[in-house]
């Protein structure tokens, strides 16, 4: 009961969390303003998550269980998937502006997300590999392998978001992906 507990208190801290970091990025979020959120001292959240960084990682590590509950244990993912991610994703703003405000952040030297994104991207492109070894074989319709090609499927995703966020009237980002996704498949036998 108190183990449920707990876990029921995280996850509304890491939606607190999720929601400051919208709000202010995660330089102007404080722990106190999460705290503050969820109505607890910041001496509690330490409780919970010892270091402003811990909470980071495990907002970002939410937020990427979220996005492959798509896919079920042992699964892989599939384009209709990926699709669907993106379909998704457009219906939940907050966390897409989240991710991308903490991805843009991450790129400067010494930020705590660094590392998490570095690993993330090397998982993005070696699952979006496989994505597509599965969809095309060894060799995409244009002649790219799936290696090459990967970091072009993970560059499109992210980088509709950005456009979308920007201007969501002007990029409807799941057809814009799935006109991406035609394009991969042109020329196809």
């Amino acid at each position: 009961m108190a183990r449920a507990k707990s876990e029921e208190r995280r996850a509304e801290i890491l939606r607190a969390a999720l929601e400051v970091i919208a709000e202010r990025g995660y330089r102007g979020a404080t722990l106190g303003s999460v705290a503050e959120r969820v109505g607890l001292t910041q001496q509690g959240l330490l409780h919970y998550f010892p270091t402003k960084e811990a909470l980071l990682v495990a907002v970002l590590e939410e937020r990427d269980r979220w996005d492959t509950s798509g896919a079920s244990s042992g699964e892989s993912w599939r384009l209709d998937l990926l699709d669907s991610l993106v379909e998704y994703n457009a219906m939940r703003p907050g966390i897409v502006q989240t991710f991308s405000a903490l991805l843009g952040e991450s790129v400067t030297d010494g930020h705590p997300a660094r590392e998490f994104f570095t690993e993330r991207y090397a998982q993005v492109r070696a699952n979006m590999a496989e994505v597509l070894r599965l969809e095309f074989g060894e060799r995409l319709p244009g002649g790219l392998t799936p290696e090459r090609a990967a970091p072009l499927l993970t560059a499109v995703m992210d980088g509709l978001q950005y456009q979308w966020l920007l201007d969501p009237s002007a990029v409807d980002m799941p057809e814009a992906f799935r006109d991406f996704l035609r394009l991969l498949s042109a020329g196809r036998a």
